[in-house]
């Protein structure tokens, strides 16, 4: 494994913490701005919309840059945005701060994944990948609840000033151990050379119907599990019988899974992209559809609670490693954009589950939401991988682009 993978998940790390830890330090954060929880969630949702821009705009600006260099400008954003959070003297500061730590989170994972794919085989490419998003499994398991008892124990600014020296860790770690791999002109991903056209180039990845329906997989399969798993605490408190108390560690079984779920996904997607993608979102509708009949059993909810998480982060590297095959010859803004995409799918989970416990359908109904949303994911993508292995003779999905990934990138549009 190149070393320089383990910066990378440092860097995933400290991001995915500060996307999810303020979720444990909303009534802290509320008291000390004087602020309602409410207003105190946007928080939240305002870090989320800064993650599709910076996913999209920021990406597109850097494409024509070496990518090591902008990782680690992206890194010093992070790092900026963050001590911003730590000092911020009142709620609009803080929510600055928030922004400008989630204008990198986009970019980095989205120019990261290319990077991470750059400095492996070609048949370990998802698994880079894979390694690459478990800094992000990892603050869900570890990060989060540690976090959180963190901000308890000594104030909330305290777990930021934390996340911004993990930054500054993962920004020596980028600076020392992540090898140059060109541009996003190069056309390999991985050196200067077959130039692609530059902002041009990566924009012309979007018109393969593949990259598209790619993305579109991403929000309604990425957006199903996440919409069961944001209003989760209800569900095992008022449905299940769970303690308060309780939450935090079944969260953590929840983010094992996850990390399971990342590695082997990763290393199945290395075989057979499609095929693990179909697999895993038909399974993830069915433990979705358990876990909304079976939320009353504790023991029926723990084990729920481990395979959704497993599932729903089996489909990661593959959803990722998807787009940025069928936009090989220039990945870094298609990569980018299913950044921004799960973000989307977080936001539509989100808002359909709440739609329907505002409608009075109790607290499986997020569940069973999540499971309708996975579920047209999966007919997206049983659509999609019928038609490229319409046009690519049968060989579609395999772990391994073609030789001349651009010839992929035209070919495999849907007729």
């Amino acid at each position: 494994m190149p070393i320089g993978l383990i910066a990378l998940a440092l860097g995933g790390f400290g991001i995915g913490l500060t996307e999810f830890v303020i979720m444990g330090l909303l009534p802290e954060v509320a008291a000390d701005f004087q602020v309602s929880e409410a207003t105190a969630g946007w928080l939240i949702s305002g870090y989320a919309l800064a993650v599709v821009v910076g996913a999209l705009l920021l990406t597109a600006a850097v494409t024509r840059f070496e990518r090591k260099p902008v990782l680690a400008v992206l890194m010093v954003l992070f790092i900026a945005g963050n001590l911003v959070s730590a000092v911020a003297p009142d709620y609009l500061l803080m929510m600055i701060g928030r922004i400008i730590a989630a204008l990198a989170h986009g970019a980095f994972f989205g120019i990261g994944a290319v990077v991470a794919a750059s400095m492996v085989a070609p048949t370990k490419k998802a698994g880079a990948i894979a390694i690459m998003f478990t800094g992000l499994t990892a603050a869900n398991v570890l990060g989060v609840p540690f976090g959180t008892m963190l901000g308890q124990a000594a104030g909330w600014r305290s777990t930021f000033w934390a996340i911004t020296g993990i930054g500054v860790l993962a920004l020596v770690g980028i600076l020392t151990l992540v090898p140059k791999t060109g541009s996003g002109q190069a056309g390999d991903g991985s050196a200067p050379g077959s130039a692609s056209g530059g902002l041009r180039g990566e924009l012309r990845a979007f018109r393969s119907g593949q990259v598209w329906l790619s993305i579109l997989v991403t929000i309604l399969g990425y957006g199903g599990m996440f919409g069961a798993f944001t209003y989760i605490a209800f569900t095992l408190t008022e449905v299940t019988g769970f303690s308060a108390s309780t939450v935090p560690w079944l969260l953590i079984l929840f983010g094992v899974g996850l990390f399971i779920g990342n590695t082997v996904g990763g290393k199945a997607a290395d075989r057979n992209v499609d095929r693990t993608l179909l697999v895993a979102l038909a399974v993830l509708v069915v433990v979705l559809v358990v876990f909304a009949l079976t939320a009353a059993s504790q023991p029926m909810t723990i084990a729920s609670m481990v395979l959704l998480g497993g599932f729903g982060f089996a489909t990661v590297p593959g959803l990722q490693m998807r787009v940025m095959k069928y936009a090989t010859a220039a990945p870094t803004l298609a990569s980018g954009a299913n950044i921004g995409a799960f973000n989307v799918g977080n936001a539509l989970g989100a808002w359909m589950g709440g739609v329907t416990i505002t409608a009075g359908l109790g607290y499986t109904s997020p569940i069973w939401a999540g499971a309708g949303i996975t579920l047209l994911g999966l007919g997206v993508m049983v659509f999609a991988a019928a038609a490229a292995k319409r046009h690519d003779g049968g060989t579609s999905g395999t772990g391994v682009a073609g030789a001349d990934g651009e010839r992929e990138t035209v070919e495999l549009q849907p007729a």
